[in-house]
C-alpha cells in the first residue's frame, strides 16, 4: 500500500499544467488501409452514428460498447463456466451481437466526437484504454465460444490480442499515427471473431473439433487434423508476419525521419516481454493450478487492468510528449506469481491451489484498485484543465453545435469523408 501511495503522488506531480499543455494542440491521426472499412463498414457507420442523440458524449459512447463485453463475460461465467459448454445456443449469438456492437460503437465515437465538437485528447486515451481492457475480456468469449476451456490453448487465444494491441500502442507513440493495415485486428479480426461465433451458435462448439478435411477436402493436404491443430499457427502467424513487421518498419521510419537511432527503441518491449514471460511463466507451469482447478476467467480479469494499466500509461506519454514508460508497479505480482508457481524446480515445496487462487484475488482487489485510481485522477486532471466533461457533454457546447446545425441544416454532422477507426 505505501508504494501504491507513492505511485499516486507521482502521478499528481507529473500532471501539472506545465506537464498537461500538448493537450491544447492535440490532434488525432489515423490511416486505416482495410477495404471492408473503407468501402463497407464506412457507411454502416456514417448511418449509426446518426441514430445518436447529440447530447450524448463520445466516452459514453466508447463506454457503452464495452458493457456488451462485460455482459457478455458475466454470461460466461454464468452459462459457460467451464469454457467448455454446449451452453444455451443463444449465449453464442450474444456473444456475436455483444462484440458487433463492441465495435460499432467504438468506430462511431469518433464520429461522434467531431458531430458534436467534443474531440480531445481524453477521448483518445478513453477509447484506447478501454481497447486494452477489452483485449482479454473479448477474447474470453472467443475462448469459450470455441469450447477451448481453461487449457494452454484456452489461454493463449484469450491473451495473445495483449501482442498487437502493445505494439500498435507503441507504434503510435513514436509516429503519431494509428496504422491498420489491409488486414488488421480491430476490423478483419472481430469479423472472423464474431464468425465463429456465430457458427459455434448454429452447430454448437464441437465443430472447431471436426477434421478440416470434412468440410474442405482435399486429405492429403490437411490429413487428419482438425481446425484447432491449426489455430495456434494461424492467430501468431498473422501477428509475426502481418502486424509485427508493419509496425517495426513504421517506428523505424518515423526515427529516422526524425535524425534518431533505432535500436534503443528495442529496449522499450521491455513491459510486453516482462508481461509474456510472467504470464507464460505462471499459467503454463506444471506446478500452478490456475488452469486445471479452471480458474482462467478470473486470471484473465486481473490481466485486463494490468495490460490495460500499462497500455495507457504508454498512450497518456504520447499525448503529453513524455518519455516513453517502462514500467508500471501492476507488473510486480504478476513477476511473483511466476516465481511462486515454480518454487519447486529450485527445490522448495510448491505454494497449494488454496494459496495460489488466494494469491489470485489479492492480486485482483490491488490491481483493480491502483487501476481505477489512476483512471480517475488522470481524467479528472484532464478534464480540470481542459475544461470539459468525461462522459457528459457541457451545456455551452452542445448548444453552440446545436445553433449550427439549426443554421446550417443541410451540412452532414459527420460528413467529412474520412476513413479509419476512431478519429477524435
Amino acid at each position: 500500500m505505501p508504494r501504491l501511495f507513492k505511485m499516486v503522488q507521482e502521478t499528481q506531480n507529473t500532471l501539472t499544467d506545465e506537464y498537461l499543455l500538448p493537450l491544447k494542440s492535440y490532434k488525432y491521426s489515423s490511416v486505416d488501409k482495410s477495404f471492408i472499412s473503407r468501402y463497407i463498414l464506412k457507411h454502416y457507420w456514417n448511418a449509426s452514428v446518426e441514430l445518436l442523440p447529440l447530447w450524448m458524449a463520445p466516452n459514453m459512447v466508447t463506454l457503452l460498447g464495452f458493457f456488451f463485453i462485460i455482459g457478455n463475460v458475466a454470461f460466461v461465467t454464468i452459462f459457460v463456466p467451464d469454457l467448455v459448454g454446449p451452453g444455451p445456443t443463444w449465449v453464442y449469438f450474444s456473444f456475436a451481437i455483444g462484440v458487433w456492437m463492441y465495435s460499432t460503437l467504438d468506430n462511431i465515437d469518433g464520429k461522434q466526437a467531431r458531430r458534436t465538437g467534443t474531440s480531445s485528447g481524453l477521448g483518445e486515451l478513453f477509447d484506447h484504454g478501454i481497447d486494452s481492457l477489452n483485449c482479454t475480456l473479448a477474447s474470453l468469449l472467443e475462448t469459450a465460444a470455441m469450447g477451448l476451456g481453461a487449457t494452454q490453448l484456452g489461454a493463449f487465444t484469450a491473451l495473445v490480442p495483449c501482442l498487437p494491441m502493445f505494439f500498435s500502442t507503441w507504434e503510435t507513440f513514436h509516429t503519431h499515427t494509428l496504422y491498420l493495415g489491409y488486414f488488421n485486428g480491430p476490423t478483419e479480426g472481430l469479423l472472423i471473431a464474431i464468425g465463429i461465433m456465430i457458427a459455434s451458435g448454429i452447430y454448437g462448439p464441437q465443430i472447431w473439433r471436426n477434421q478440416v478435411t470434412d468440410v474442405f477436402g482435399h486429405p492429403e493436404i490437411f490429413g487428419t487434423n482438425t481446425f484447432l491443430d491449426f489455430w495456434v499457427g494461424i492467430v501468431f502467424g498473422s501477428f509475426m508476419v502481418a502486424h509485427l513487421p508493419a509496425c517495426v518498419y513504421n517506428v523505424a521510419q518515423a526515427r529516422r525521419r526524425q535524425g534518431l537511432p533505432v535500436l534503443p527503441i528495442f529496449l522499450e518491449w521491455t513491459p510486453i516481454l516482462v508481461f509474456t514471460g510472467s504470464v507464460l511463466g505462471w499459467l503454463f507451469s506444471p506446478y500452478s493450478t490456475l488452469l486445471s482447478n479452471n480458474h482462467l476467467v478470473l486470471f484473465c480479469i486481473v490481466m485486463s487492468f494490468v495490460f490495460g494499466r500499462m497500455t495507457t500509461k504508454i498512450i497518456l506519454a504520447h499525448l503529453l510528449k513524455q518519455p516513453f514508460p517502462y514500467w508500471t508497479v501492476m507488473l510486480v505480482p504478476l513477476i511473483g506469481g511466476a516465481i511462486l508457481a515454480n518454487l519447486p524446480r529450485i527445490g522448495l515445496p510448491a505454494i497449494g491451489a488454496t494459496f495460489e487462487l488466494w494469491y489470485l484475488r489479492f492480486y485482483l482487489l490491488f490491481a483493480f484498485t491502483a487501476y481505477m485510481h489512476w483512471a480517475f485522477l488522470v481524467i479528472n486532471r484532464i478534464t480540470t484543465f481542459l475544461g470539459i466533461n468525461c462522459l457528459t457533454i457541457k451545456e455551452n457546447k452542445s448548444t453552440a453545435r446545436d445553433t449550427v446545425y439549426r443554421n446550417f441544416g443541410d451540412v452532414k454532422p459527420n460528413g467529412d469523408g474520412k476513413t479509419g477507426l476512431k478519429h477524435h
